[in-house]
């Protein structure tokens, strides 16, 4: 894919945020990548900010050890932690982001879709009602009733720093946070608690998220080593060419999902 990899294949963990540092780096013309992780904390958009709780919900979840943080990207709240592994491009193209954002997303899910392939897990992009943060490009595994979500998707778009009226160039940030090795009962209470803190509307519920280790049958015990090598995948999903077929593939699974709402 041609990616420049920053803090690829180190155990170095990150402030939440850390991934925004990217779209510096793609505007000065490079395409970039990290494959990272972050302390235990929740992840916000800024609308959960103008919520009347909001600022006493954050202190008591900051000394239950869920430290808050607020993110650029918009969707909805996400757990970071132990056992949750970010992946993130930046870089710059020509044109309106409307159309290419599907093209950025579908990049994001067909580097997830090709490091899962190697322990037989089959993900594809969909839709998982009753996941924190859904959105039409989570990744999910299971078909019907059974799909639950491994791993969710968001974008930042920014004007470049080349950006002209006669040359639109936009630099875009899209992010993903892969389910590895996590207790999903717990990252779900912890969702559910601060939207009631803060008064939000929504509830999620456990069984519509997925741990990948359970899929790929390693113990807990062995999450450690799982995500170590999902970390290496990832990165060698990277840095070698997408063929037409996996984009094809991942194309061809969208299509079935937009069909199977209609």
């Amino acid at each position: 894919m041609g990616f420049i990899l920053i803090d690829a294949r180190d155990d170095a963990v990150h402030d939440a945020r850390f991934d925004e540092t990217l779209i510096a780096l793609a505007g000065q013309g490079k395409q970039v990548a990290s494959v990272w992780q972050s302390p235990q904390g929740l992840v916000v958009p800024r609308t959960y900010a103008g919520r009347p709780g909001f600022d006493a919900a954050r202190k008591t979840f900051q000394e239950q050890g869920w430290p808050v943080s607020v993110r650029l990207s918009g969707g909805g709240i996400v757990p970071q932690g132990p056992g949750i592994v970010n992946v993130s491009l930046a870089y710059e193209i020509q044109g309106k982001p409307m159309d290419h954002t599907n093209k950025a997303y579908l990049t994001l899910c067909a580097v997830i879709g090709d490091a899962l392939r190697g322990w037989g897990i089959v993900s594809r992009p969909a839709t998982v009602h009753g996941s924190f943060c859904d959105g039409r490009y989570n990744m999910a595994i299971g078909d019907g009733d059974d799909v639950r979500k491994v791993a969710g998707t968001a974008q930042v778009w920014r004007r470049s720093p080349h950006y002209r009226t006669d040359c639109e160039r936009h630099c875009v940030l899209a992010h993903a946070l892969i389910l590895a090795a996590v207790d999903t009962q717990e990252v779900t209470r912890a969702a559910n608690a601060f939207e009631a803190a803060t008064g939000g509307p929504l509830r999620y519920r456990a069984e519509r998220v997925a741990s990948l280790h359970a899929c790929a049958g390693a113990t807990m015990a062995e999450h450690t080593d799982f995500v170590y090598a999902l970390r290496e995948r990832l990165a060698l999903a990277l840095t070698r060419p997408m063929t037409p077929t996996h984009e094809q593939s991942i194309a061809g699974a969208w299509n079935l999902e937009i069909q199977s709402r209609r």
